[in-house]
C-alpha cells in the first residue's frame, strides 16, 4: 500500500491530515476521502488517475482546469450563491500542476463537497434533473475560449467504430463471422445513416462542442434538498457532438432491460424517461442549439445503442479481447440486447419528433 499521506503532502492543502479512507463503491482503490483535523479546513478527495485509459494526463488535467475555471466564471457572473459547492476545485502542487506523478501512478486532489449526495435512481423525475443539468453544463461551456483535447481519441466516432468492426470481420480471428451474418447485415444496412454526424461535421453543418461524454444520473451531485449542485466525473469532457451527452444518457437510462439482458422481451425504449430527459435538456440547452442539432436528437437516441451494438459485436468476433465477459457468449448477448433497444428506438421515432416539438413550443 502506497503511503497516501506522502502523496497528499505534495499538494497545497489547508489543515492537517487526520485520516485517509477509501471512498465510494466504484474503483475503490482509486478514490479516497482525506479528512482534516481542523473544523475550518475543508476535507479532500484523493484520486489515482486511470492512466491505462487516459494516457495523456497533462491534456486531461488541462481540459478539466479550463472547464472548471469557465464554469466558475459563469456562476460568478450570474450571481450564484454557494459557488464552492457548484463547481469542482482541484488543488495544485508546489510546481503549479493539478496532478502528481509518483514514478508509477498519477494522482490528483479536489476539495470534498460537503453535505452532497449522488443517486443511482433513473426515473422521470431524476431524468429531468439530469437533462437540465447536462444541458446547462453544455450551455455554460458553449463559449469556452480554450481548445480542449480529446482525452480518448475517437471515443464516439461512428465511422471509426464501424471500421473496427469491419477489420474484425476481415480478420475473423476465432472463426465467428459466419454465424453473425444477420447482425452484420443489419448493421451495414444502417451504416450510412448512422455515420451522418461525421459527414455533417465535414460539410461544416454540425459543430463540435464541449460535452461531458459520460452522462449518467450518478455523475451529478445533489444538495440536502435534492437540487442538483454540479456535474462531476469530468475525465471524459472533450469536444464532441451534442449527441454524445443526449444519446448516451438515453441508451442506459431509457432501457427497460439490462445492457446484457438475455430476455429480449424486457428490452424496450422507455418513452417516459425520454420525455422527461428531453424536457429538462431542451429547457437549458435550446439557447445555443442549432436547428440541425435539434432535428437530429432522435438520431442521437438511435446512434448510441447502434454504436454499442457495433462495439460488442466487434469484440465478440475478435474473441472477447476488450470488454470483460462473464461467460463465452456474453458479448453476443450484449449485441442482441443493444440491437433490440435500437429497434425499439426506431419504432418510437415519430413519437420522439412530436415530443421534441412540444418541448420547444412551450
Amino acid at each position: 500500500m502506497k503511503d497516501l499521506s506522502q502523496i497528499v503532502s505534495k499538494f497545497k492543502i489547508q489543515g492537517t491530515v487526520e485520516n485517509i479512507k477509501p471512498l465510494g463503491t466504484g474503483l475503490i482503490n482509486d478514490t479516497y476521502k482525506v479528512n482534516t483535523k481542523e473544523t475550518d479546513a475543508p476535507d479532500y478527495v484523493l484520486q489515482r488517475i486511470n492512466h491505462a485509459i487516459f494516457q495523456n494526463v497533462e491534456m486531461l488535467q488541462s481540459n478539466i482546469a479550463a472547464v472548471t475555471k469557465h464554469i466558475r466564471k459563469k456562476l460568478t457572473e450570474a450571481g450564484e450563491s454557494d459557488i464552492e459547492r457548484k463547481v469542482l476545485n482541484f488543488l495544485e502542487t508546489e510546481k503549479g500542476k493539478t496532478y502528481w506523478f509518483d514514478g508509477d501512478s498519477y494522482w490528483r486532489i479536489m476539495v470534498f463537497i460537503p453535505r452532497a449526495q449522488t443517486f443511482e435512481t433513473v426515473n422521470p423525475e431524476y431524468s429531468c434533473y439530469a437533462g437540465k443539468a447536462f444541458g446547462n453544463f453544455q450551455a455554460m461551456l458553449a463559449d469556452i475560449p480554450e481548445m480542449l483535447g480529446e482525452t480518448i481519441p475517437d471515443f464516439h466516432n461512428m465511422e471509426f467504430r464501424l471500421q473496427q468492426l469491419r477489420d474484425a470481420v476481415a480478420a475473423d480471428a476465432v472463426g465467428r463471422v459466419a454465424e453473425m451474418q444477420y447482425y452484420l447485415d443489419e448493421i451495414e444496412k444502417r451504416a450510412d445513416e448512422m455515420c451522418k454526424a461525421e459527414r455533417l461535421h465535414r460539410e461544416g453543418k454540425l459543430p463540435k462542442r464541449v460535452c461531458h461524454c459520460d452522462t449518467k444520473v450518478n455523475n451529478m451531485m445533489f444538495d440536502e434538498d435534492g437540487k442538483v449542485l454540479c456535474v462531476i466525473d469530468l475525465d471524459t469532457v472533450m469536444p464532441s457532438f451534442i449527441f454524445s451527452d443526449y444519446g448516451d444518457f438515453l441508451r442506459t437510462g431509457a432501457n427497460t432491460g439490462d445492457e446484457d439482458d438475455k430476455d429480449l422481451n424486457r428490452v424496450n425504449f422507455n418513452m417516459d424517461i425520454f420525455k422527461a430527459f428531453t424536457k429538462g435538456y431542451l429547457e437549458s440547452a435550446k439557447s445555443f442549439l442549432t436547428p440541425i442539432e435539434i432535428e437530429n436528437l432522435p438520431y442521437a437516441a438511435a446512434l448510441f445503442p447502434y454504436m454499442q451494438c457495433v462495439r460488442f459485436l466487434a469484440d465478440h468476433i475478435n474473441g472477447d479481447t476488450y470488454y470483460k465477459i462473464k461467460y463465452p457468449e456474453h458479448n453476443l448477448v450484449r449485441t442482441k440486447a443493444q440491437f433490440k433497444l435500437l429497434q425499439s428506438v426506431e419504432a418510437h421515432t415519430p413519437e420522439m419528433i412530436q415530443i421534441i416539438e412540444e418541448c420547444l413550443s412551450k
